[in-house]
C-alpha cells in the first residue's frame, strides 16, 4: 500500500511540474503602461517559437523581448517607437500581422489571388467539359459506321 501511495504522489509531482513554470512579473507606474505592455506582448511573434506571441511563449527570446518592452514603456517610448525597434531588429516577421507595403502585398493579398485564379481555372475547366459532352453529343453515326463500330467492338 505504501508502494502505491509513493508511486501516485511520484506522478502528481510529475505532472504538477509544468505548472510551476516561471512567470514575468514586471511593475508599472499605472495601468495604461501595463494595458500597452500586454498589447505590444501580444501583437508581436517570438522569433524563436514562431506560432507564440511573446505573452505565450516561455522561449528566452521571448523572455527578453518582454523585458526589453518593460524598460521601453518605462523609459517613456512611444507604442510606435517601440514597434520600430523590433521592426529593425527582426523585420516584419516579428509582427503577427505585417505592415502593408509593397514587399508584403503578396503576403496579404496573395491567398485572395489564388481563390480567384483557381475560381477561374475551375469555371475554364467546368466551361470546356460542357462544350465538349454538348459537341460529344450531337456526333451521330451512320449505320455503316455503326456497323464497323459493332464489329471492331466484337473483335476484341
Amino acid at each position: 500500500m505504501s508502494l502505491l501511495r509513493y508511486l501516485l504522489c511520484l506522478a502528481f509531482l510529475l505532472a504538477a511540474a509544468p505548472v510551476s513554470a516561471q512567470v514575468d512579473t514586471f511593475a508599472f507606474e499605472n495601468d495604461e503602461q501595463q494595458q500597452r505592455f500586454r498589447r505590444l506582448s501580444n501583437e508581436f511573434r517570438c522569433p524563436m517559437c514562431q506560432n507564440a506571441n511573446l505573452t505565450g511563449s516561455t522561449g528566452g527570446v521571448a523572455e527578453d523581448l518582454r523585458r526589453e518592452i518593460h524598460r521601453m514603456i518605462l523609459a517613456g517610448n512611444t507604442d510606435a517607437e517601440i514597434e520600430q525597434f523590433m521592426y529593425e531588429r527582426y523585420g516584419d516577421f516579428i509582427f503577427y500581422l505585417p505592415r502593408l507595403r509593397a514587399d508584403t502585398v503578396l503576403l496579404w493579398f496573395g491567398p485572395l489571388l489564388f481563390l480567384l485564379l483557381g475560381a477561374y481555372i475551375g469555371w475554364r475547366i467546368f466551361r470546356q467539359a460542357k462544350g465538349n459532352q454538348e459537341a460529344v453529343s450531337g456526333l451521330e453515326l451512320d449505320p455503316a459506321e455503326q456497323e464497323r463500330l459493332r464489329r471492331l467492338l466484337n473483335d476484341e
